[in-house]
């Protein structure tokens, strides 16, 4: 076999986040591993500061933990000790208390870029997983028996199964003929983080503003990342100022309860929109994250949404290799399919509807929702239970998300 030519179990297309992840769960298991992405490996590793970051429940912590990720990680990282929901200007609120679960935080904060770094040095240090960074997979053909596969630059891969894992464009999907429902919520997520001159105690803050929500998320240090909703015509408006008309907009909606703030950084936008594919499995193919799915960053579960898929994929596939099975035959893949299509599909419905829900001012329905917080507040164990799905901790979870090794 040339240089230029590799078989193993498994060829993963997209190595972002759940890719990466993706790749080292079902390594540290025996599985071989090919990951293609047209991102160059010392790009990721240099990366600068750009101001995105995202929210790991604590289930997600788990399977950091179990995939030798965490401890790459830890250090850049920001424990949610608790949550705040509000609703406009109203007194009412929901708040929730991670020591009312016990010791361990609702999850944590981190800068994509730190978690990159952290998954590609895990990666790089688990035996069974080739890198090609810098390409991207031109042509797969995907054979009763296992695919075949080009890349740009000349590698010829052949595997058991492919892993679409590149987002919501998926090449893969499209060549597989997989159709996707979804709609766009004529909203644009401006991402930004913001330095404060008080301490945030590790209180993540979601404002549910006429506009859409307003998340005020706890970074390391006097930082918070912000994920600031508007509709489309005003954020338009709101990226064109300049950096002090910006900032002047932001507080308006920020207030002080932190001191002082100031936007540090690039700000970024992108549509907010709902997607869901038809299918999460076709012939010798398996769709995992923004690839299968996508939703509103309303309670920031979309990550965690895909390291999900990426720990029921590698339980299925790790029990399949081990009983000697064909580790992409139908049976593995509709395993698959099954247990995340479900949950999946009731996560993204419950974020459409506090979407729906939230994003208006019509006052009787203002009132209602206002009262509700305050109702689910005093109500302890259903506030439990809202606190347990904030953990990623509800539900049949594969063994990554609960500690335990495959």
């Amino acid at each position: 076999m040339t240089k230029r030519e590799f078989s193993a179990d498994l060829v993963i297309a997209g190595g972002g986040l759940v890719g990466l992840a993706m790749a080292g769960a079902v390594a540290g298991a025996g599985l071989t591993v090919v990951v293609v992405d047209p991102a160059q490996p010392r790009a990721l590793l240099d990366a600068t500061f750009d101001g995105r970051a995202s929210a790991l429940a604590h289930a997600s912590q788990q399977l950091l933990r179990g995939i030798g990720v965490w401890p790459h990680l830890e250090a850049d990282s920001q424990p949610i000790l608790d949550i705040r929901v509000t609703d406009g200007a109203s007194p009412l609120f929901l708040h929730y208390h991670h020591g009312d679960l016990g010791d361990e935080p609702f999850g944590v904060m981190a800068e994509n870029r730190h978690i990159r770094r952290a998954l590609l040095a895990a990666a790089r240090a688990q035996a069974g997983i080739t890198l090609l960074f810098g390409d991207r997979l031109a042509a797969t053909v995907r054979k009763a028996g296992g695919i075949e596969a080009q890349t740009q630059r000349g590698a010829r891969l052949r595997a058991r199964l492919v892993i679409g894992a590149e987002g919501r464009g998926s090449p893969l999907r499209t060549q597989a003929g997989i159709r996707t429902t979804g709609w766009s919520y004529g909203q644009t997520g401006i991402v930004t983080t913001v330095a404060h001159e008080d301490d945030h105690h590790g209180v993540a803050h979601e404002r549910f503003l006429p506009a859409g929500p307003f998340a005020i998320l706890p970074l390391p240090g006097r930082r918070c990342s912000l994920v600031w909703t508007e509709r489309d015509v005003v954020a338009r408006a709101i990226m064109a100022l300049d950096d002090a008309a910006f900032a002047a907009e932001m507080g308006k909606r920020f207030g002080n309860f932190l001191g002082a703030v100031s936007p540090i950084g690039p700000r970024w936008s992108y549509p907010l929109g709902f997607m869901q594919a038809e299918r999460y499995t076709a012939r010798r193919l398996a769709l995992i994250g923004d690839a299968a799915h996508g939703v509103h960053p309303v309670a920031g579960q979309g990550l965690n949404m895909g390291l999900r898929d990426v720990a029921a994929l590698a339980e299925v596939l790790v029990e399949a290799h081990r009983l000697g099975l064909d580790i992409g035959a139908e049976a593995a893949l509709q395993r698959f399919a099954r247990w995340r299509r479900f949950d999946n599909m009731v996560m993204a419905a419950t974020m459409d509807g506090l979407v729906r829900l939230f994003s208006n001012d019509i006052a009787p329905v203002r009132a209602a929702r206002r009262a509700g917080l305050a109702a689910v507040n005093r109500m302890a164990p259903l506030k439990r239970l809202f606190m347990r799905h904030a953990r990623g901790t509800v539900g049949k979870r594969p063994r990554l998300l609960t500690g335990a090794p495959l």
